[in-house]
């Protein structure tokens, strides 16, 4: 009787044969989708996050210390900033303070002011024309200048009536040219304008502007240089955790988060603090600027600080806290190396 053979073994089941994929390729794993790398992402950050509030939240009154430190120096060139906002606005409108004064002649009828203060104040570079009249401008001499008794004595009228014209704009070159047109008029005999305390007073707004930003450059190199002093510091506390880290393979930016986070909020604090000094400051000094004005008749009050600057403060001390880090961590990441 003949031996029956047994069929060839298929490919697949040889001995020591690997098995056959039989997956197509879109079945293939590529690693990782957007969706799980982002919650990743975010995971760590939020982690950073916590991480660096408790780290703070363990020194309590270290973090309080070095943030009122960084608020009072955000604070005053704000507050200096301010109070020349509030100066100028002390000094009235520059266009009131610009006015263009018109001397009419002698003869001048009260319907001629009043017809010539009509066709000024429809000129395109005029915001407001206001005409005086002869008898009005007598009263208010007398009662400005103390000498009403005397003046009565006068035979006739000496003040001309006057149209006071305010300009739209306070440029000199463009005032200039507004008065030597007004000066034509018919009517007019003198076309007066004085700039002088205007220019006096622009000049010392312009040189406390200047002031002021020479005080901010050097508040926040000064800043950054006490944020950048303090996550030094951190860094040194944890030190032996940050090699291990590297160790094992933690990036860059895997060490650099939680210090970044870190002068983040040390900012908010800062931003939070200069804002409260700038509002309490303000108002306890307003009581003293209000009654000083009381006693010169006039109603002005300081201005708080605005919810946009305010705001523009907060945000600033944020990125200052987070440059300082960034700047502190980056000049000893390479320091940190395993060895």
């Amino acid at each position: 009787m003949s031996a029956s053979r047994m069929p060839p073994p298929k490919p697949a089941e040889r001995v020591g044969a690997a098995p056959r994929n039989t997956e197509s390729p879109e079945q293939v794993d590529d690693g990782p989708d957007f969706r799980t790398l982002l919650h990743a992402w975010l995971e760590s950050h939020r982690a950073s996050l916590l991480d660096s509030l408790r780290r703070l939240g363990r020194q309590p009154i270290g973090s309080f210390f070095t943030s009122l430190v960084m608020a009072i120096a955000l604070s005053l060139p704000m507050g200096l900033s301010l109070l020349l906002s509030n100066v100028e606005r002390l000094g009235g409108s520059w266009q009131r303070a610009a006015q263009i004064s018109l001397f009419m002649h002698m003869d001048a009828s009260e319907a001629q002011g009043q017809k010539l203060r009509d066709e000024i104040a429809l000129m395109p570079d005029v915001a407001e024309a206001e005409w005086i009249s002869r008898e009005q401008a007598l009263a208010e001499l007398q009662q400005q200048s103390g000498l009403g008794e005397a003046l009565k004595e006068l035979p006739q009228n000496p003040l001309p009536g006057v149209v006071l014209v305010t300009p739209k704009e306070v440029d000199k070159a463009a005032l200039e040219a507004l008065r030597l047109r007004l000066a034509e008029l018919q009517g007019v005999q003198q076309a007066q304008l004085d700039l002088v305390w205007v220019e006096r007073l622009s000049a010392i707004l312009k040189l406390g502007e200047r002031f002021v930003f020479g005080l901010t450059v050097l508040l926040v190199l000064a800043l950054l240089l006490v944020i950048g002093n303090t996550i030094r510091l951190h860094i040194e506390n944890r030190r032996t955790e940050i090699e291990v880290i590297k160790l094992v393979g933690g990036t860059d930016s895997y060490v650099r988060r939680p210090f970044l986070y870190m002068g983040a909020l040390y900012g908010v604090g800062a931003g939070l603090l200069a804002w409260l000094v700038l509002a309490f400051g303000l108002d306890w000094l307003n009581d003293a600027v209000v009654r000083l004005a009381g006693l010169y008749g006039s109603d002005f009050a300081l201005a708080g600080v605005p919810v946009a600057d305010g705001l523009s403060l907060l945000l600033g001390a944020v990125l200052l806290g987070y440059i300082g880090a960034w700047l502190a961590v980056a000049r000893h990441l390479s320091e940190l190396a395993p060895r």
